[in-house]
């Protein structure tokens, strides 16, 4: 982790900053039914897990999504989700409470977030973020890893474990288990390079507003 320990000790602070340790970060991930060429892709479930600080208890939230076509057999086979899993999820648009509940006033946390970005225009005027994209924070960390997955992220840090613990009986492509993983390794970054004093700006590279 040198390369980004001295990027980041070389970037002043600001008189009046953001401390990462009294933050607000919620991570979101979505699993989708797929789409073929000209369609819209739908979200099939959501999962955040969001932490008040960086050494306060992380709390979940996860809600399978309605659709209005059937789910795709390539996105289910990646994620597990079917069509008749979803007969009685609630729509989209009706899941608006939680959302807003579990990610106002927060740090945004996304896996190359373009994908939750995408889905959460769906509520115009929203407001969320900053965005932080735990992909480029990774590379930037972990720039010999062959891959950045976030399975192979979690891997390189021992973290598996710790995310199977907080949500039990889920694993890889549960949108649930995804955000976990996102929040997790954030939160060891953080404190792998001994952050919890510096800047939200300090992580400037991995931020879009």
């Amino acid at each position: 982790m040198g390369r980004l320990q001295g990027i980041l000790t070389g970037t002043p602070m600001p008189a009046h900053a953001d401390i990462l340790r009294h933050l607000s970060f919620a991570a979101i991930d979505f699993e989708s039914a797929g789409a073929a060429p000209g369609e819209t892709d739908q979200p099939v479930q959501i999962g955040i897990a969001r932490i008040d600080g960086t050494a306060g208890t992380i709390r979940t939230w996860t809600s399978y999504i309605a659709v209005t076509r059937p789910v795709r057999w390539t996105a289910s086979k990646i994620h597990g989700i079917t069509t008749e899993m979803l007969a009685e999820a609630p729509p989209y648009i009706s899941l608006w409470p939680p959302i807003k509940e579990h990610l106002e006033g927060t740090v945004a946390i996304g896996h190359n977030h373009s994908t939750e970005q995408r889905f959460l225009r769906q509520f115009p005027g929203h407001g969320f973020g900053p965005w932080l994209d735990t992909l480029a924070l990774a590379r930037a960390c972990l720039p010999a890893l062959p891959s950045h997955s976030l399975g192979d992220i979690a891997s390189a840090l021992g973290l598996t474990e710790q995310i199977s613990a907080i949500v039990p009986g889920k694993t890889w492509h549960d949108a649930l288990y995804d955000a976990t993983a996102s929040l997790c390794i954030l939160l060891h970054l953080i404190r792998e390079l001994q952050l919890e004093d510096a800047p939200l700006d300090r992580l400037g590279f991995a931020l879009t507003f």
